[in-house]
């Protein structure tokens, strides 16, 4: 029992540690705790998708082979969107509104797949033409976003768009609505990878939130709202693990 105490007690500090160092580089460079932010999220959803991949033989409930796919593809996403924020400079000829974009096709992508996966939890998936489905529609959107057809989201000197606004709400929905879904399904998980699956949901939403408010990309409710994504991509890869 002392060592089940000592372990949790040592990754509360360890995450104490890490927060603290997140605060260093924001004060030292927004774009420097910005990629340092997404890179430990990409990592995350990496793994997501390795842990579940690799053991989908073995699973009874598809949900979460179906959430290890889709959060690879939303990794991916987000990669991107680090490499494209504003100040990278490798993508040059586009302003703030690439990664606007590009944050918004993974968050409808994320919050769909957090939709969809409920369905099948009694279903058998193929995970080969799961993942080539994903593939598919991440590679068509990135075309959409750098062929410039995706709707603007943001606009120097104007800001947030009204596509990006009600996105970010429209997402929030999906998520409710997934979390609703969840909690229909409990018994069909353990209680503990229940309650770590439905805190990041919810987590995933109070993130949507801040990105509907905030004024710049380099302001304070874009800062939280990093902070809480990057957490709920942890407490999905909790749920997997």
């Amino acid at each position: 029992m002392s060592w089940y105490y000592n372990r949790h007690a040592t990754t509360n500090a360890l995450w104490l540690l890490v927060i603290a160092g997140l605060f260093l580089s924001k004060l030292y460079s927004f774009l420097l705790f910005h990629a340092i932010v997404e890179l430990f999220s990409v990592i995350i959803a990496a793994c997501i998708f390795v842990l579940a991949w690799n053991t989908r033989e073995h699973l009874d409930n598809h949900y979460l082979l179906f959430i290890g796919v889709a959060y690879l593809f939303v990794g991916i996403l987000d990669g991107v969107h680090t490499l494209a924020y504003k100040g990278m400079g490798v993508f040059p000829g586009y302003d703030a509104n690439l990664p606007t974009q590009l944050w918004i096709a993974a968050r409808y992508l994320e919050s769909l797949s957090l939709l969809m996966a409920p369905f099948f939890i009694r279903r058998r998936l193929k995970a080969n033409l799961l993942f080539f489905i994903y593939f598919t529609v991440s590679s068509l959107l990135l075309v959409l976003i750098f062929g410039r057809v995706f709707p603007d989201c943001f606009l120097p000197g104007q800001g947030l768009t009204p596509f990006k606004v009600a996105s970010e709400y429209i997402i929030s929905i999906l998520l409710a609505i997934s979390l609703w879904l969840l909690i229909r399904s409990r018994g069909e998980f353990d209680v503990r990878v229940l309650r770590l699956i439905a805190a990041s949901i919810f987590v995933t939403i109070l993130s949507e939130m801040c990105f509907t408010l905030y004024k710049d990309v380099y302001d304070a409710l874009n800062l939280t709202g990093h902070f809480l994504k990057t957490i709920s991509f942890y407490l999905i890869y909790k749920a997997i693990v």
